[in-house]
């Protein structure tokens, strides 16, 4: 294995090539394995991430924020590449990933561009179209986690279960495949959670549908009320606690009555998993910048405890007197949990098969004054830092009214007809596109709003037509988030048209600055947008 980090990225470029060239997983594990041992430390962990499609890790999910219409403007500024005197090298290429998702400011969506046109002027012909790739996250050259983890155990001889656990710790498997490769199988066997110091949440998916998370978790589900209040994790040994909030930030000092609660369970070390609630009266949710109150202060807390008071609600446990859980199935870690802390202070929860038992669930959480429903799967383990279909959030469909920009034909059945809509919401006399369906419409519909469409085209090329504002959707979605694909900034997660609004014309469109308040407020409901935890 090389000490040297200066592997041309052209390596990179001939490795997808090879791997889009085979559909053997064991000859892609043989390819990569190679590969892997012939890079320094250095180029491991950006390789690695490179071939997953990710860039960054998930421990440190950056966002490059750069949409289709800067790339386009940079790739035609750049030229079709050329063999630079200068050649890319594996490390060049991170380094200026990290630039870039570095920018911010008025001007960044310019400064992103110039740095991009300046990257694949350096770049090949075939080295753009990697990293085109790598920046979509279609990669597509059929190397997932799992493949990736079983040729990193090729590459090291390091044990493939202790390597799939150690990226579970760690939330970076490139970084894992660094320590396999050049510390080896022990290294990797010792990578833990560390009590009293906070390791990274599970992440939930968003559920599109009941019968979808069903099937998933094979017939079978517990569904949790998903809480209205700040998610904690509680670290005890012996008579020291210490209480982190999902963004790892201490707050210990802060929910002193959080701290009694850790050190009366019949336990002599623990990692535990729950949600904190500032409770009126009635023991309904108060209002989350309320808890904040709560969390910002660390002089007075009495004071101020007997005025915003604090329920704890109990939902994982990862460690329990020297046993590690998180590789538990989550089936055996509710019954451990169940053991060792009172029924009041557990999360409502029921286990069902049924989607009509889930909606009358969820009917009462929301009624309760929380958010929604989590769906865990029974056998799941509890992976750090990693979000999937294991957990899923259950929330209420919320709605926008957006116009069809432009319009691709279909495949499959819907061949011959318009059928992914790109949608757009109104910007002051413009529009920003802010994701695609194809979902909603059943087949007569879509053919009259392909009618529609046809008759206002404005524009065509390969596989999309172009047109005027002029058909207003309602669209229904489940989140909104944060998205580099799009000039906007933003895409709607599980869209759906839901009707055609005959009623509205284009200027009756919602609004981006309604889309950015909306934004505001889902994340200022859910605490995210409160950099301080």
């Amino acid at each position: 294995m090389s000490e040297q980090p200066f592997t041309p990225f052209a390596t990179v470029v001939e490795l997808v090539q090879r791997l889009e060239a085979t559909s053997k997983r064991l000859e892609k594990r043989r390819l990569i394995a190679n590969f892997l041992r012939a890079l320094s430390r250095a180029e491991v962990g950006p390789a690695v991430l490179l071939l997953v499609a990710g860039i960054f890790p998930e421990s440190d999910p950056k966002v490059l924020n750069i949409g289709f219409a800067t790339i386009r403007k940079a790739l035609e500024a750049a030229g079709p590449g050329s063999l630079s005197a200068d050649p890319l090298t594996i490390l060049d290429v991170q380094k200026r990933f990290e630039t870039i998702a570095a920018v911010k400011g008025p001007e960044s969506t310019r400064t992103r561009q110039e740095l991009l046109e300046e990257f694949f002027r350096r770049a090949s012909k075939d080295e753009q179209q990697v990293l085109l790739k790598a920046i979509s996250g279609e990669m597509r050259i059929g190397v997932n986690e799992g493949v990736m983890i079983e040729a990193i155990a090729d590459a090291s001889g390091a044990d493939p279960a202790a390597v799939r656990a150690g990226n579970m710790y760690l939330g970076d498997l490139g970084k894992v495949a660094a320590i396999a490769l050049f510390e080896g199988n022990d290294a990797v066997q010792r990578l833990n959670a560390e009590l009293l110091f906070p390791i990274k949440p599970m992440l939930a998916e968003l559920a599109p549908d009941l019968d979808e998370v069903l099937a998933e978790h094979q017939g079978v589900t517990a569904v949790e009320y998903k809480l209205d209040g700040a998610r904690i994790q509680i670290h005890r040994v012996g008579e020291q606690v210490r209480v982190f909030t999902r963004r790892l930030s201490d707050v210990t000092r802060s929910v002193p009555e959080i701290v009694e609660i850790a050190l009366q369970l019949p336990a002599s070390a623990l990692i535990l998993e729950g949600e904190v609630l500032a409770v009126d009266e009635h023991g309904r949710p108060r209002p989350f910048q309320e808890l904040m109150r709560r969390f910002r202060r660390i002089h007075q807390v009495e004071d101020l405890r007997k005025e915003i008071p604090l329920q704890l609600v109990c939902f994982d446990l990862l460690h329990l007197n020297g046993s590690n859980l998180m590789a538990a199935p989550y089936r055996q870690r509710w019954e451990a949990l169940e053991r060792l802390v009172p029924p009041s202070l557990l999360v409502p929860r029921i286990v069902t098969s049924s989607r009509a038992e889930i909606e009358v669930f969820l009917g009462r959480a929301l009624a309760a004054g929380h958010e929604g429903l989590m769906a865990k799967r029974l056998d799941s383990p509890y992976a750090v830092g990693k979000r999937g279909k294991n957990w899923f959030k259950i929330k209420p469909a919320e709605t926008l009214d957006l116009v069809i920009l432009a319009a691709e034909w279909g495949h499959g059945r819907r061949t011959g007809t318009l059928s992914n809509y790109w949608l757009g919401i109104r910007d002051g006399s413009g529009w920003q596109m802010i994701g695609k369906t194809f979902k909603g419409l059943t087949d007569q519909e879509r053919a009259d709003v392909m009618n529609r469409l046809l008759a206002s085209k404005s524009g065509e090329e390969p596989w999309i037509v172009h047109v005027r504002p002029t058909v207003v959707v309602e669209v229904a979605y489940n989140e909104i988030q944060r998205s580099p694909r799009y000039e906007s900034g933003f895409a709607l997660r599980f869209a759906r048209i839901t009707r055609i609004r005959e009623d509205k014309a284009a200027s009756d469109a919602d609004t981006y600055q309604r889309l950015k308040e909306l934004y505001a407020k889902q994340f200022e409901r859910k605490g995210k947008s409160v950099e301080e935890i």
